[in-house]
């Protein structure tokens, strides 16, 4: 096996950097525009400071948009978050440290539709990039899971029984 170059991951960060179109949009979008919206969710004050904090709101929102432009379920976003590099740097995240969960993403997600806020925030995302001339377009990951298809074995006299079915009804073998 080949020992690793000193600037091998460099090289291979920058070579990803050429194709990601996240990192175009992070540099299009104003994220923190969106955060003065984004807050009112969390204006609430905490009881006390004992467990994790928070997520960070615009952090959150990037996760959505992340799920709107590739069709995600929540399971799926959580799941692409912690496989793919781009979603992480695009989030600020590093592939080590913690990510959001399903359940997180889900829960902020409604929040922000209990206050109406989802389509002002996604107005005001579209505002921004067509100001800039671009348009965001919905993309899909497939999703190649394999399923077990169960097998069904007819008795030869049972086929030969539809069988006879079909021909009682016209129907053509």
């Amino acid at each position: 096996m080949l020992q690793s170059g000193f600037f091998d991951l460099d090289n291979r960060y920058r070579k990803l950097d050429e194709r990601d179109p996240l990192i175009s949009l992070n540099r299009l979008v104003d994220w923190e525009h969106f955060r003065s919206t984004l807050t009112v969710i969390r204006k609430k004050s905490r009881k006390s400071r004992a467990g994790r904090k928070p997520y960070d709101v615009v952090l959150m929102f990037k996760v959505l948009v992340l799920q709107h432009l590739y069709n995600l379920s929540d399971d799926e976003a959580q799941y692409q978050i912690r496989d793919r590099y781009s979603f992480c740097r695009f989030l600020g995240l590093t592939p080590e440290g913690k990510i959001p969960d399903a359940k997180t993403i889900g829960l902020f997600r409604e929040q922000l539709v209990e206050r109406d806020l989802m389509r002002t925030l996604f107005d005001d995302f579209d505002e921004q990039l067509n100001a800039q001339g671009y348009k965001a377009r919905k993309g899909q990951i497939v999703d190649a899971s394999f399923v077990d298809v169960p097998k069904q074995r007819n008795p030869r006299a049972e086929n030969e029984q539809t069988k006879g079915y079909r021909c009682a009804l016209g129907e053509e073998e």
